[in-house]
């Protein structure tokens, strides 16, 4: 039995919960253990990924319920909601993480700082791979579901597995004799988190805010609508994004001598084959007018 696209996008955050908990977990332990603030605050960042996953679930939940009397549309920019929410967390985990990294930095005392030990090295190169690993397992699923909100939770671990890299730098630097380059990576973590987070809700905004497509997609829609014989021309084509669905207003023209029946089967044709092409497509709605034909000669 194929699963649903609810049902893909619980089983892959439940399974990158598990794996955030126990890395995160793992990566205290070694930056506390091994003297490294750079892993401690990679720590911070990978349990803020288990939160981040549990809205990713609840949006993905509210934005799978069906039309009600209340939401006729759907629940779609549920999802929007919940990516604007983790974007929001994402920018006050690396706020955080910067501000201290800065204050370490300016201190200058950084004879004082201890030299982290080879476990926080090692913890950094483990947390790389893992974390690169859950990005391409959710990126692929929230592909497969063309979800928004599973996309953005990828990018977080991305981000995650990028701060790691920072850490490396800064723990490997620091062994060889430059301590300050610990603190210093968080500030590098900081900045990966802060882009990640930007990106994330500018994403969620747009399809929020009735954002049209993409241009490439509404070429490509005018090749589609056109490859109908009976269609003359394209007056109006609006598309807007409704969570990580699209819904297209059209307007085409036909030769207005032709009977009302075969103007509605004309409409129903262009209708069915931009649901067809486009699978993201969930309403359109095709207007027909009859020709000008000195418009058109």
């Amino acid at each position: 039995m194929e699963k649903s696209n609810e049902q893909i996008a619980m089983r892959v955050s439940f399974n990158t919960i598990i794996g955030n908990v126990i890395l995160s977990g793992f990566k205290l332990f070694a930056g506390i253990y091994a003297h490294s603030s750079a892993m401690i605050s990679d720590s911070v960042h990978s349990l803020s990924d288990v939160l981040s996953t549990i809205i990713v679930m609840i949006g993905v939940k509210l934005a799978n319920q069906k039309p009600d009397k209340e939401h006729p549309y759907g629940h779609e920019r549920f999802e929007c909601v919940a990516a604007i929410i983790l974007a929001v967390i994402l920018f006050v985990t690396g706020a955080g993480i910067g501000w201290v990294g800065i204050e370490k930095v300016l201190a200058g005392n950084y004879g004082e700082l201890a030299i982290p030990g080879m476990l926080a090295l090692a913890a950094a190169i483990i947390s790389i791979v893992v974390k690169e690993g859950m990005y391409w397992y959710t990126r692929n699923a929230a592909k497969k579901i063309n979800s928004s909100v599973l996309m953005a939770d990828a990018w977080h671990h991305r981000s995650d597995a990028l701060s790691s890299i920072g850490s490396f730098v800064g723990i490997y630097g620091a062994r060889l004799g430059f301590p300050v380059l610990d603190p210093a990576a968080s500030i590098v973590i900081c900045l990966f988190i802060l882009k990640a987070a930007f990106d994330i809700f500018r994403d969620a905004v747009g399809k929020m805010t009735d954002k049209a497509v993409d241009e490439k997609i509404e070429i490509k829609m005018r090749e589609v609508i056109l490859s109908e014989e009976s269609v003359i021309g394209i007056d109006l084509l609006n598309t807007r994004l409704f969570g990580d669905k699209i819904y297209v207003d059209l307007e085409i023209s036909v030769d207005g001598t032709k009977p009302l029946n075969e103007a509605h089967n004309i409409a129903q044709r262009v209708h069915d084959i931009i649901e067809s092409e486009f699978p993201k497509v969930k309403h359109c709605t095709v207007h027909i007018n009859p020709a000008v034909w000195d418009r058109v000669m």
